[in-house]
């Protein structure tokens, strides 16, 4: 398959994207925005472009190292871009993930948080920052537990991180349903939070439970090529 092959269908697959999202929020009442953030992981800056081009502005990507060499040069030529940190975060990314992040969606455990704040401190600029929460208390995957997730917000926002909301990623063998139901009542718990939950597969089902971020990359891009 050649590059341009390869980029073909992305605008067209973003637009039905863009429906579906639409559509869910309207069965589900919402009225409320539902924010598309389009994940780009591992795509190259020729792939990513028609979205661009179609005007999506907010993005994902989970490594830094990544993210630093594709996103400046995009940055020059698309104004508006809306990054988001997707991937956990070693804690000596941390001045470069608020340099180049608009918003970290991984805080997911004390060191970094503080990592965070001190490197925020340093260079002037503090993204916004979501809770990742273990919803199915999974020993593989990062997170706080689900029980802990109010008072580490609260430790966060005593650091001075700017607790926008939770985010999740739900057990792929089980139903998403009540694990997005689960982390939705956590953030009422929190004051009422935000919840960024649902991927290709699941996000009309994460915006009838509420859900403000999805997370879609495969079914904009296509099938993602090997990390490297």
């Amino acid at each position: 398959m050649t590059a341009i092959d390869a980029t073909e269908g992305v605008a067209t697959r973003l637009a039905e994207v863009r429906r579906a999202i639409a559509d869910a929020a309207a069965r589900a009442g919402r009225t409320d925005p539902v924010e598309l953030v389009a994940v780009t992981k591992t795509f190259t800056a020729e792939h990513i472009r028609p979205a661009l081009v179609a005007g999506q502005r907010i993005v994902g990507e989970n490594r830094v190292q990544e993210a630093k060499g594709k996103w400046p040069a995009l940055r020059e030529e698309f104004d508006g871009i809306e990054l988001h940190l997707l991937g956990p975060l070693q804690s000596n990314k941390a001045k470069d993930a608020v340099t180049l992040f608009d918003m970290i969606q991984s805080v997911d455990r004390e060191k970094i948080a503080t990592a965070i704040a001190s490197a925020a401190d340093s260079v002037g600029r503090m993204p916004r920052c979501l809770v990742q929460v273990n919803i199915g208390r999974e020993p593989q995957k990062a997170g706080v537990m689900p029980d802990e997730a109010p008072a580490f917000v609260a430790r966060c926002r005593v650091l001075g991180l700017p607790i926008d909301g939770l985010m999740t990623i739900p057990p792929v063998d089980e139903a998403a349903g009540p694990h997005f139901e689960a982390l939705a009542r956590i953030a009422r718990d929190c004051g009422g939070l935000k919840t960024s939950m649902g991927m290709s597969g699941d996000y009309v089902e994460a915006i009838a439970h509420g859900a403000h971020w999805v997370r879609v990359g495969s079914a904009i891009f296509g099938s993602r090529p090997p990390i490297a």
